[in-house]
């Protein structure tokens, strides 16, 4: 079975933001003092699982990082990725396909 690309060799872009990302949660662990087996513990998972996460490896399932944003109260950013209503992009498509005027209906009429 071919394993997955993206998790053996991720865009470079994709790997620095992943490698950031686990720095961070690094950053966060380590500020409240926590060790990686109690926050393992609090979010139900092993200490490779967080170790990973730490890392910005590709395979740790978006699970685990969630789990520790949660761990350390901060899911409402995650909570706000990918928003549609920052989505500039996606915004300035949509309404580039939005009608620019109201027509109606060409429907049967009485006219007899």
């Amino acid at each position: 079975m071919p394993r997955n690309s993206l998790l053996e060799a991720p865009p470079y872009a994709v790997e620095q933001a992943l490698r950031k990302f686990g720095s961070n949660l690094r950053t966060a662990r380590l500020r409240r003092g926590i060790t990686i087996a109690e926050v393992a513990g609090k979010i139900g998972t092993g200490t490779r699982a967080v170790m990973d996460a730490e890392r910005g490896k590709a395979s740790t399932g978006v699970a685990v990082y969630a789990a520790l944003l949660w761990s350390f109260d901060l899911l409402p950013a995650f909570e706000d990725l990918a928003n549609p209503l920052k989505d500039e992009q996606g915004l300035l498509l949509a309404r580039r396909r939005e009608p620019t005027r109201a027509r109606r209906g060409r429907g049967l009429d009485n006219d007899f």
